[in-house]
C-alpha cells in the first residue's frame, strides 16, 4: 500500500503542522516570503530533530479564507514547500492550501517534490465558514492525472471542521468515507467540529471498520488522550504542539519530542 511505503507502517503515525505566517497578499500579512521561508524550516528542522513521522505545510495565518486562491500564494507556497523539502529530505512532506485550494495544492506538490496533499470537499457540498463547498474528487482526479502528479496522495477530509452538515445530515460519517474510498481517496481524515477539538472516537471506530484506506485523525489529538484513537492509522497535530495548546504560536520542541516517545512506546505495545 502507497501509505505504508511513504512512512514505513501502517499505524500509528504522526503528521506535524508547518503554520505559515500570513502570506502576501491576505489581510494580516506583514512579513516578506524570504523570513516566513526561514521560520517555516526552523519549524521543520525541529520537528525533525523530534523523531516526527511526516509534515504537512500550510497557509493557517491567511485569514479569512477564500476560495479565490491568488496566484500570489500558490506561487509563495510552492517556495516555502520547495525549501522545507531541502531541510526535511526524505522526510514525507504534504501541502494544504486554504481554502479548498486543492488543485493548487498538487501543482506545489509536483513543483515542490511533495508526497501527498490534504484535500477539503472531497465528497459531498457542505456549508463551511467561507461558504458552500462542493465535491471535488471528478474534477481533482482528472488535474492529477493530467499534471502527472499521481504520486502525491489524497488524504480527504469527511465531515470537515468549521463547517455545517445539515445538507447531509442523513449521510452517516462510515459512509461519507465510503463514499471517499469509493472516489479513490488514499485515505481519509476525521476531526472535531473546530481547530484543537477532538474527534469522535465512536465515529473512528465505525469509520475503520467501514473502509479499507488509512483514516487519520485531523484536529484535537494530545498526548493525554492518545489512548482513546489507537485505531487511527495516523495523527495531524498542529495546536497541540504550540506554546499553550494554541495555533498561533510557536512549536515547543520538547512536547514533539515528548509526544513521539509516547507513540513509540504505544507502538510497541501494538506488536
Amino acid at each position: 500500500m502507497a501509505f505504508i511505503h511513504l512512512f514505513g507502517r501502517m499505524k500509528p503515525i504522526v503528521i506535524g503542522m508547518v503554520h505559515l505566517k500570513a502570506l502576501p497578499g491576505s489581510p494580516n500579512s506583514s512579513l516578506p516570503v524570504a523570513q516566513i521561508l526561514e521560520e517555516a524550516c526552523h519549524e521543520a528542522e525541529m520537528y525533525k530533530n523530534a523523531g516526527i513521522d511526516g509534515l504537512m505545510v500550510e497557509n493557517m495565518h491567511d485569514i479569512p479564507y477564500t476560495f479565490q486562491t491568488g496566484p500570489e500564494i500558490t506561487a509563495a507556497m510552492a517556495t516555502v514547500c520547495a525549501a522545507v523539502k531541502q531541510v526535511v529530505h526524505n522526510l514525507p512532506l504534504g501541502v494544504q492550501i486554504l481554502a479548498c485550494a486543492n488543485k493548487e495544492a498538487l501543482a506545489v506538490g509536483l513543483a515542490a517534490g511533495l508526497d501527498f496533499i490534504r484535500a477539503e470537499g472531497y465528497v459531498f457540498s457542505h456549508v463551511a465558514d467561507e461558504g458552500l463547498i462542493n465535491a471535488c474528487a471528478g474534477d481533482l482526479l482528472r488535474y492529477r492525472r493530467v499534471i502527472g502528479a499521481e504520486h502525491i496522495q489524497i488524504f480527504a477530509d469527511i465531515k470537515k471542521k468549521h463547517s455545517s452538515h445539515a445538507i447531509t445530515s442523513d449521510v452517516s460519517v462510515p459512509e461519507m468515507a465510503k463514499a471517499a474510498e469509493f472516489f479513490l481517496a488514499d485515505g481519509v481524515i476525521l476531526t472535531g467540529a473546530a481547530t484543537g477539538q477532538e474527534a469522535d472516537k465512536r465515529d473512528l471506530k465505525e469509520v475503520a471498520l467501514s473502509v479499507r484506506i488509512p483514516v487519520l485523525i485531523g484536529s484535537g489529538f494530545t498526548l493525554e488522550n492518545m489512548e482513546k484513537y489507537m485505531d487511527a492509522n495516523g495523527f495531524i497535530v498542529g495546536s497541540y504542539f504550540k506554546k499553550d495548546g494554541y495555533w498561533k504560536n510557536s512549536i515547543v520542541y520538547d512536547k514533539v519530542a515528548a509526544f513521539m516517545d509516547k507513540v513509540k512506546t504505544l507502538r510497541m505495545s501494538l506488536h
